[in-house]
């Protein structure tokens, strides 16, 4: 049984936040609204964010902004290449007044986690991740423990040209729903920038929107949001076109698919909409996307680069409706 849409009092609601939220981070990150809003589409998508860029652009300012501005549990890991898998998942300790073990959570039990430079860690310290980003769980000592809902993992990382970064592998990219770069900021908003930050933190004045179960319960009504028949296969189509295409040795998994469909739903409730567009899928393509492909020798040696290959896709593959 298909659920019942949104209602216009829930889009509303739903919209007025988003734009709280949005006018709260940009008071932070200046110049960066396209940025801000993919940041808030993911956290009501249910997915995880990867902000890569070179140092000192802000990226771990976006997610610090984020999760000051919903008051719900926050943890921090700075992943170093000494951090430990037991650091991020937890670890079973032995209790001596009791003589049994009992379980102490790691970093990640919190609605929203930030991972700072998540590539210079280890890969067995990043394999850590892989569970609870998929599964919203921790498995320590053949015990499984839940994840709290919401959850949102928010991680940096540099260019993996830059010293002492590791390459994070294709399965946990592809558990990333989207990837975002910052970049640098206009002239006119870096001096802006220099007048509000120079003097005193930014995240100082941040007030949260709204808390845990606000966000909750604006993902339920994003759920709700109605894709089509139509809308659907072209998702699949889209998908479908990055694992045929010439210059793409690795194309969209399912699950990229599956998050396409899930943010579209989120941007289209954004804009007070209860039902997924075509264009909600070609706004998102390349932040969804173009992590996840790998392309080929030839394409690289041509200097193609994945989000240009990505928006060729789009190009490419035929809206419905459209002749």
């Amino acid at each position: 049984m298909r659920p019942s849409a949104p209602t216009t009092s829930e889009l509303e609601h739903l919209v007025e936040v988003g734009e709280r939220l949005a006018a709260t981070m940009s008071a932070v990150i200046e110049g960066k609204p396209e940025v801000v809003r993919t940041a808030i589409t993911v956290m009501l998508a249910e997915g995880h964010l990867l902000v890569e860029d070179v140092p000192g652009v802000g990226k771990t300012m976006l997610a610090k902004t984020l999760a000051r501005s919903v008051d719900a549990s926050v943890r921090r890991v700075q992943f170093t290449p000494d951090l430990l898998p037991s650091d991020i998942t937890g670890v079973s300790v032995f209790n001596q007044d009791n003589r049994v073990f009992e379980f102490r959570p790691g970093a990640v039990f919190a609605n929203v986690v930030v991972g700072d430079e998540i590539n210079r860690a280890s890969p067995k310290a990043q394999s850590a991740l892989l569970e609870c980003m998929e599964e919203h769980q921790v498995t320590v000592d053949g015990q499984t423990h839940a994840l709290p809902h919401p959850f949102m993992i928010m991680a940096t990382q540099n260019p993996v040209e830059m010293e002492g970064t590791y390459p994070l592998p294709e399965a946990q990219r592809d558990r990333f729903m989207a990837r975002v770069s910052v970049g640098y900021p206009d002239p006119r908003a870096e001096v802006e920038m220099l007048d509000h930050h120079g003097a005193a933190s930014p995240l100082d004045d941040v007030r949260p929107v709204t808390d845990a179960e606000g966000v909750a319960e604006l993902i339920r009504v994003v759920r709700r949001v109605h894709a089509s028949e139509a809308a659907r296969r072209y998702v699949v189509d889209v998908a479908a076109a990055t694992r045929s295409h010439p210059a793409i040795r690795l194309g969209a998994s399912p699950r990229a698919t599956l998050h396409v469909l899930r943010a579209a739903r989120a941007r289209a409730a954004l804009a007070g909409r209860d039902h997924v567009l075509p264009d909600d899928v070609q706004a998102l393509a390349v932040p969804l996307l173009a992590h996840r492909i790998i392309l080929t020798s030839e394409a690289h040696v041509s200097r193609l680069t994945p989000a240009g290959v990505v928006e060729d896709v789009i190009a490419r593959t035929r809206v419905p409706g459209r002749r």
